[in-house]
């Protein structure tokens, strides 16, 4: 049976939403991010059309469209509109995969014998329009990675069908840039060879790109062949990354304690960045030395960054302590994970702490986790 991959992507979800909630918002330049020093979180199409881009700084994307409308954002109301989305996409795929906050995976195989996978995706992206009023693009092809491409040349509000016969005539003359794992190191690496598109690339010997690029060289030739044998993998909200600590000695200290909350909220949250998570859910667990075990939980905006959830785990451990007695254990949870690329709250971080964080999270991708972190988390790292 041939595979039949649908990715759906919603256009400039962000701007999307704003506009949903307040119509007066069509058919402006609008741009979503933080304040002066802020980065630009989402852009509409009018902005691009001046250069302006995702996570360019605020001050630069005014210079080059001082007409913009910017408005900070609302997590809250995106993570809402996500949601009802998926809900809308789930009642009508038998496979669905949540691959970021605006971006879904359909797994359609044999649908073609009972309604026409093209005829299938096309009224699930109308349905999602109709419910949400969120416009949303869509690419069917045999597999992932040419169905993503494929979104990315449909969009605004676009829909494309690759066939199989098609796919090397689609991918050849496009830039190696539209492969999703080809980031600005390998395309100026690639560039300095004179390998700048998918045919070129494609065909380069396998073994010469594996010298070239290392590891990830053989994954690559076989996208820009069009191969990808990735499955679809079932969206699933259960989905958790999590840390406990057990002390030598009961412990009331409730410095150290909050310290150690803070390393464990920093090994998580690289976890989560690296493995390119955002959470929506905190759950912290505090044991008592009577074995009495208690948790809290909260539901947030989804997010990556360190400041953000360390907040909300101290919040829930002031509320969750108030035996005052000693503490055996103390664990903490990310669940509601969704895949997705910013990794930074882009509404509140500035430029410069979001390049910190990329620093520390390179740091420690080279000389280990434990290799650089705050102070207070300390004591977590020497447990």
């Amino acid at each position: 049976m041939e595979r039949a991959i649908a990715h759906l992507d919603l256009d400039t979800f962000f701007v999307s939403c704003e506009r949903v909630k307040n119509s007066s918002l069509y058919g402006i330049p609008v741009i979503i991010g933080g304040g002066d020093r802020g980065v630009v979180a989402s852009c509409s199409y009018e902005t691009r059309f001046y250069g302006v881009r995702s996570a360019m700084p605020i001050k630069m994307a005014l210079k080059l469209c001082p007409e913009a409308k910017v408005i900070k954002g609302d997590m809250d109301l995106y993570s809402k509109m996500s949601h009802e989305v998926t809900e809308v996409i789930q009642e009508k795929v038998p496979l669905l995969e949540k691959a970021s906050i605006d971006e879904f995976y359909l797994d359609l195989s044999g649908m073609d014998k009972f309604f026409g996978c093209y005829k299938w995706s096309t009224e699930i992206a109308e349905s999602v329009t109709k419910n949400t009023g969120l416009p949303i693009s869509f690419a069917l092809s045999k597999n992932k990675t040419v169905s993503k491409i494929g979104t990315g040349e449909a969009k605004p509000i676009g829909r494309l069908e690759i066939q199989d016969q098609n796919v090397k005539n689609f991918l050849n003359p496009l830039s190696i840039k539209k492969i999703p794992m080809v980031g600005n190191v390998t395309f100026q690496l690639l560039s300095r060879i004179g390998v700048r598109t998918i045919q070129s690339l494609s065909e380069m010997p396998v073994d010469v790109l594996q010298k070239l690029i290392g590891k990830n060289g053989i994954e690559l030739w076989k996208k820009a062949n069009g191969l990808d044998e990735n499955p679809v993998i079932p969206y699933s909200e259960r989905k958790s990354i999590s840390s406990e600590h057990t002390f030598t000695e009961d412990s009331i200290d409730i410095t150290a304690i909050k310290g150690l909350i803070a390393g464990m909220v920093e090994q998580l949250t690289f976890k989560l960045r690296e493995e390119k998570w955002l959470t929506s859910t905190v759950v912290l667990k505090v044991r008592y030395a009577n074995f009495d075990t208690e948790t809290k939980q909260c539901k947030i905006s989804y997010t990556s960054a360190d400041h953000t959830l360390l907040k909300y785990a101290l919040e829930l451990f002031d509320k969750l302590y108030t035996r005052r007695m000693r503490i055996r254990l103390v664990g903490l949870k990310f669940t509601g994970l969704v895949h997705g690329n910013h990794q930074m709250d882009l509404f509140e971080d500035t430029e410069e702490l979001i390049n910190l964080y990329q620093s520390l999270d390179k740091i420690r991708s080279r000389f280990g986790k434990y290799s650089v972190g705050r102070a207070s988390g300390y004591s977590y790292q020497n447990q």
